[in-house]
Parts: structure tokens; C-alpha cells; sequence
């Protein structure tokens, strides 16, 4: 049996710290308690370092951009071309993680792992194309094994460049007209679902729209259909899905926290969770997207996210606003002072 790079050891977070830091919380000035889920997420945090001083000062934001040959079935009320124009929206700044990235002095990349045309030089776009877009899941698997691997290499280095930069917190995104047909699809294999409770409105369906949606979803599973994390992903999945699903492994095995997106990356991060179990003690989920099957995903995988704006954009923009809670959760563990060096009493 060939032996991959994401079959490596996996890590747990440090347990002796985890206690130390449980000790803390009861320790710092304020009620027990008093501090709601800022104080978990300060635990945890403190674990996943090995420090009773966790930072999030470096952020490192990764998105994934590729395109899908389902597009061809009439999924999206969105052209493919327009995969290529975000590209080069991200290269100029103008997107909304590019905003939000900016505005929290996060480093910001986008990879390109297969737009249907190669595009040009473009700043902070690195050309990683597996292939010009994905196959149709409809007719024929999505891609082949070789290129399943060049996607997870793909999400693997970035996520190694991000740890090579001293990132604390890693942020995964998206862009790829299609995109959350085929996630749904990955996600309906792996938790043996009908397409119709996790199709949704993606970029804006109508309720006709969302049910040819689900019925060619279902034309791929009768095809494809796997409870195997990479087969759903080499049938049925996106280049910039698996690569996802390759950043979330390798962060686990760097120690390195994520914070998982909406619903595209939550479908990533399922397929990496079901092959790898130990991925989920390095996961934080940042919303629950206006996307209706997200909500069953998180669920599937037993996790409350942070926030539920309503949001549904992808790009990695829900991590983004959601980063500040855990900046805060990690601040607040870190500096409050304790009753003994506050002078204050105890209850």
C-alpha cells in the first residue's frame, strides 16, 4: 500500500498545557465563566501553541481559485469565465478577503490549481493549475488520482508557507464557479445524503434552480458515490476543494491552528476529518453560512461555529470577520492578570 505524506503522525494539542491553562482561567479576574466561549477558545488555543501565552499577531490567509466541468449542466446563474475575473479581482485588491486581509495585516495568497485558461502573471497569484478546471461528475470522475495528489501538494505547500512564515492562525478560501455543487456532492457521499439536503442557491438559484442542482448532483452520485474521503474527492470533488482538504492536513501535522470557512471549506474539511480524525483537534470553525446544507455539515462534524451572519460570499471572508474573536480569546488568556497579581480576592 502506498504510504503518503498525509498518512504522517499527527499531533495533539499539548495536554499538560491544557490543564495548566483550565487552572488559569479559574484563576484570572474575573467570574468563572464570565468570559462565555472566549474562555474555551483561550484554552484551546493555549494548547494547540504550548504556551500560556497565545498570540494570533501573524495570520496567513490561503485561497484556493478553480474551476468545474459541472458548470456545464447549467448550476450557476454565475458564467465560468468569472473564476478567472475574481482571480484577477484578488490580484488588485478589490475582493472582500482582499479587504478584510488588509485590514487585519494578514498575508494574503491566491493559488491558482485550475482555472479553465492559464492566466497571466498576476501579484500574490501563484500558478499551481492542475488541470484547465475539473471533468464533468456527471459523464466521468472529476479527476484523476494524479491529479487529486497535485491538489493536495498543492493545498500541503501552502500550508507549509505558512508555517515557514510564522503564522499562528491559518485561513483557507475559495473561488471557483460551481464550486458549491460540487462540495455539496463530496459532502452527500461522504455522510450518505440525497443531494436535495445540502443543495442550495450557491450564487443565487431560485427554488427551480436549487432542484436541478440537486438532481445532477444526484446524477454524479449514482455514478461516483464513495464513504472513502479520497475517492468522493477525485469523483466528485474541485481542485481548490481538495487542495483545501491538503491545507487542513498538513496544518494539523505543522500544529498549526485553522479556521475553517463556510460551506465550500466545511466540505473540505469533513473529507480531511474522515481520513484523518486527529485533523479535528486542529479546526476552529469560523460561521454557519446562509447556505442551507452547511448547517448539516456542522453538525455531521459536531462543532458550533463562531458566528451566523448570515454570510454565504466563500473567499475565506467568514474566517476573516470571525478571526478578531479568537485574537481576542488569546489576548484575554494570555495578559489578564490573576487574583494574586491583581491584589484582588478571590471568590
Amino acid at each position: 500500500m502506498t504510504r503518503h505524506w498525509f498518512d504522517d503522525p499527527i499531533p495533539a494539542p499539548d495536554a499538560t498545557v491544557l490543564a495548566a491553562a483550565r487552572e488559569r482561567q479559574t484563576q484570572l479576574t474575573k467570574p468563572p465563566g464570565s468570559l462565555g466561549r472566549l474562555e474555551e477558545l483561550g484554552i484551546t488555543l493555549a494548547a494547540m501553541q504550548g504556551t500560556q501565552q497565545p498570540r494570533l499577531d501573524k495570520i496567513g490567509i490561503s485561497v484556493f481559485a478553480g474551476d468545474h466541468g459541472v458548470v456545464a449542466e447549467g448550476v450557476s446563474v454565475f458564467p465560468q469565465v468569472v473564476t478567472g475575473e475574481m482571480i484577477r479581482n484578488f490580484a488588485r485588491g478589490g475582493a472582500a478577503i482582499s479587504v478584510l486581509a488588509r485590514e487585519w495585516n494578514a498575508r494574503l495568497e491566491v493559488v491558482n490549481v485550475g482555472s479553465v485558461a492559464p492566466l497571466e502573471e498576476l501579484p500574490g497569484v501563484l500558478d499551481a493549475r492542475v488541470g484547465p478546471g475539473t471533468a464533468n461528475f456527471v459523464h466521468e470522475p472529476a479527476m484523476s488520482l494524479d491529479q487529486l495528489h497535485e491538489a493536495l501538494d498543492a493545498g500541503r505547500e501552502a500550508a507549509e508557507r505558512a508555517a515557514i512564515g510564522g503564522a499562528h492562525l491559518f485561513i483557507g478560501g475559495e473561488m471557483g464557479i460551481g464550486n458549491t455543487t460540487s462540495a455539496a456532492a463530496v459532502a452527500c457521499s461522504l455522510l450518505s445524503l440525497p443531494a436535495a439536503q445540502l443543495a442550495g442557491p450557491g450564487t443565487g438559484l431560485n427554488a427551480d434552480g436549487v432542484a436541478h442542482k440537486a438532481f445532477v448532483i444526484e446524477r454524479g452520485l449514482a455514478k461516483h458515490r464513495s464513504d472513502q474521503p479520497l475517492i468522493a474527492l477525485q469523483r466528485l470533488g474541485g481542485f481548490e476543494i481538495a487542495a483545501l482538504a491538503g491545507t487542513y492536513l498538513r496544518c494539523a501535522q505543522l500544529n498549526l491552528p485553522a479556521l475553517v470557512d463556510g460551506f465550500i471549506t466545511t466540505a473540505a474539511a469533513l473529507a480531511a476529518v474522515r481520513l484523518r480524525p486527529e485533523v479535528a483537534d486542529w479546526l476552529f470553525y469560523a460561521h454557519c453560512s446562509a447556505e442551507p446544507g452547511h448547517r448539516r455539515l456542522l453538525q455531521a462534524l459536531e462543532v458550533k461555529p463562531l458566528l451566523d451572519l448570515g454570510m454565504r460570499l466563500g473567499e475565506g471572508s467568514g474566517a476573516a470577520v470571525a478571526m478578531p474573536m479568537l485574537r481576542a480569546a488569546a489576548a484575554l488568556h494570555a495578559r489578564m492578570a490573576t487574583f494574586a497579581e491583581a491584589g484582588v480576592s478571590a471568590g
